[in-house]
Formats: structure tokens, C-alpha cells, sequence
């Protein structure tokens, strides 16, 4: 059982409150504080001890994976810890953005050159994603049926969207969403500031008059304040606007559109940093290639945990990723079984909580996170605490 030092990542739309106050450190932090990572992957591993040196966790996979990692767990991702756990801390919108597949991965980074900057693909990896809510997190959520996003769309009132709710209300199936955002992406660039100023103007009037796209509308107003002139702010309407309450979480499978807007959550993802982006963001755009590698049908479910079986302390949220599992754990008083074999990291989000394997004991407190190993064998954790534990799928 290895304590983990996880790595903080400064992004501009972090927070200076949350995850200063999560960790026990003076709060506010001297700037923005977007992510807590934990986790192997090779930008940013989190630091461990091991024999009274310090190293790192990719490292320390690196050197015997197959204890680390078990041979199962080896053989099937290469040697790499196949998932990255984060605390994620949202005051301001995220990209709108979309992930590839494995194959679509292999394919993007093999067939590119270039350093990372400039690249669309960056690791071979997919990045499918799961997301649980600490807070209320409201988010863009794959797209909206077509007809009702010709809905959202029309009720601006603006001429010149009318070819996209043609587009939308033409005869087809889910490809006409992918067209649909085709027309909003393109956009004449000398022609973008005038379009989102009277897309502003309609939303400030549709958010008074009340309705059930209120909330779409709003979101559209206050991330004009973050991102002016940026065309994602168009495109962000013809995707479903939610906001998750605490406990419930929404999967991110390959090719579903989604945008973090603001919130507090838990995040597992494959261990990547594959990224097609849509808008909202000032960095690299592949607009071709997100327009082909996004999916209309594919659906981006909103999760529920279920149950174990046989433990009332435990419980999980299902997915299709091979890469990883997300558990929680509400423990109180009474040693709980923390999952078994494979690699596995546990954090403890609120109280505290011993965790006991057959060599020794590790106390973790709200904002501490550890790494078990697939040779550390039966794990119990006991206290008053709630922990989630990411795990291979």
C-alpha cells in the first residue's frame, strides 16, 4: 500500500477554493486549481515512497509491472496502469470535446507527425471517462434529438440559422446532427462575432421568458463571459444540458460529444490524453477530424451506483470501459473488503478510514489517496469514511 502525492494542475477554469480546502491547505490557493491527478500516466505521475526513496508511480509500475499490475492486468494494456483518477474542480467551462476509439487512437497517432503541440492525437490510447458528481455539476451531454435541437435553435429567431435547422428537420437519421455541426464549426470567421452577439441578445430574452430550454440558454450566456467569440458557444445548444446531483455520474464513451461547465466531481478515465475539441478553448482544433470521429447515435448515460451484492458499503457505477471500474465505498465502523486482485487506487473524499492488508496499515483522510498493487493481496478498510476505488474494468 503506497500513499500517493498527487499532482495539481493549475488550468484557468479551476477553482481557488475547492480542492485547496479538499487537500487541508490554505484557502484561497494562490491561483486556479482545476485537477488533483493520481494516477501513472507519463505527464504528470503521482509521487510514492518505496524503500525510503521517493519515485514515481509509472516508475514503480515500470520496474516489475507484473507485480504491480498482476499478469492479467500486464498482458492486457501492455505493462501500463490502464486508468488515471482525478478530483475535478469546474468554475468555468471546459472544451466541448470528444474522444476516440482504441482503433481510431492507433490509427490518428501512427499516421502523425509533429511534435505534441501540434498534433491531433497525442498517445494511442482511447479516453473513455466517467464522471460522478460531488456537487450539483452541470454539463453538456451528447447531442439532442435533431428535432429538438432545430427547436432550441429556432426559437433565436436569427435568419442566418436557418440552413442549420434545415439541416436538422431534413429527412435522415442521427447524421443530421453531425451535419448540423458541421455548419455551426465552419462558420465564417468574419461573420462569428456578429452571430453570437444576437445569439446572446435571443438567450438573455428566452432565459426571462422561462421554458425548458432555460437552463441551455442560461449556460450559453454565462460562457460567452469566458469564451466571447468562440463559435463552441453555438454549438454547445445542440447538446443536452443537465446537471448531475451528488452521487449520480455520466459515462463518456468513444465519440459522445460532452462540456464540463461547472462543479465538483470524481473522474476516472483511460489512461490517455486524447482530445478532439469543439470550441470553448483556445487550443489545438482538428474540426475534420472531430467531425469524423464524433458518433450522433451514440448515447452518454447518466449512471446510477448499483449495489453489490452481499455488501451494503459498496457499491458501483457500470460501464462498457475495459480500462477501469468506479466503486464507492461508504464504510462505518465495520471492516469492508476493498475489491480484490489487480492494480487498485483508493481516495478518501470525506471522513477517514484505516486500511489493513496482511503487512501493515495505512490511514487515509479527506483528500488522501493511495495505490494498492495486485501483490498486495486482501485489503480491508475501516472507519467513518467514504472512498471511491477505481479499478480495471
Amino acid at each position: 500500500m503506497d500513499l500517493l502525492r498527487p499532482v495539481l494542475q493549475p488550468y484557468a477554469w479551476g477553482s481557488r477554493h475547492v480542492i485547496a480546502d479538499f487537500q487541508g491547505r490554505p484557502v484561497p490557493s494562490a491561483g486556479p486549481e482545476a485537477e488533483l491527478w493520481m494516477g501513472a500516466h507519463p505527464s504528470a505521475p503521482s509521487g510514492v515512497t518505496r524503500d525510503g526513496r521517493e519515485t514515481t508511480l509509472d516508475a514503480v509500475v515500470a520496474a516489475d509491472p507484473v507485480r504491480e499490475l498482476g499478469a492479467v492486468c500486464r498482458d492486457r494494456f501492455g505493462g501500463r496502469l490502464p486508468f488515471l483518477l482525478k478530483i475535478l474542480a469546474a468554475e468555468k467551462a471546459l472544451s466541448i470535446q470528444v474522444h476516440p476509439g482504441r482503433a481510431q487512437a492507433e490509427a490518428g497517432f501512427a499516421a502523425e507527425r509533429g511534435d505534441r503541440g501540434a498534433r491531433t492525437y497525442v498517445d494511442d490510447w482511447p479516453k473513455p471517462e466517467i464522471l460522478c458528481a460531488l456537487t450539483p455539476f452541470e454539463v453538456l451531454a451528447g447531442f439532442r434529438e435533431a428535432a429538438e435541437a432545430a427547436e432550441v435553435l429556432g426559437a433565436l429567431g436569427l435568419p442566418e440559422l436557418r440552413p442549420v435547422s434545415r439541416a436538422l428537420r431534413a429527412d435522415g437519421g442521427p447524421e443530421r446532427l453531425t451535419e448540423a455541426l458541421r455548419l455551426v464549426l465552419t462558420w465564417p470567421a468574419h461573420n462569428r462575432a456578429r452571430l453570437l452577439g444576437a445569439a446572446g441578445s435571443a438567450c438573455e430574452r428566452l432565459i426571462a421568458e422561462g421554458g425548458a430550454h432555460r437552463g441551455a440558454y442560461d449556460a450559453f450566456v454565462r460562457m460567452s463571459a469566458d469564451h466571447p467569440g468562440d463559435i463552441g458557444l453555438l454549438a454547445s445548444l445542440l447538446l443536452r444540458h443537465m446537471v448531475l446531483e451528488p452521487g449520480e455520474a455520466l459515462f463518456m464513451p468513444a465519440g459522445g460529444p460532452h462540456a464540463y461547465i461547472k462543479g465538483v466531481g470524481v473522474e476516472l478515465l483511460a489512461n490517455s490524453d486524447n482530445v478532439l475539441r469543439a470550441g470553448l478553448t483556445a487550443k489545438h482544433l482538428d474540426v475534420p477530424e472531430l467531425l469524423r470521429v464524433v458518433d450522433p447515435a451514440v448515447e452518454v448515460p447518466v449512471l446510477l451506483p448499483r449495489p453489490l451484492p452481499g455488501s451494503d458499503a459498496v457499491s458501483v457505477y457500470d460501464s462498457t470501459a475495459p480500462e477501469f471500474r468506479l466503486h464507492r465505498f461508504g464504510i462505518d465502523g465495520d471492516p469492508v473488503g476493498v475489491l480484490a486482485g489487480g492494480p487498485r487506487i483508493v481516495l478518501c473524499v470525506e471522513g477517514a478510514a484505516v486500511l489493513r492488508d496482511g503487512e501493515g496499515e495505512l490511514g487515509l483522510s479527506r483528500g488522501e489517496s493511495c495505490f494498492l498493487s495486485a501483490a498486495d493481496g486482501p485489503v480491508t478498510a475501516e472507519g467513518k469514511a467514504t472512498l471511491f476505488v477505481a479499478a480495471v474494468g
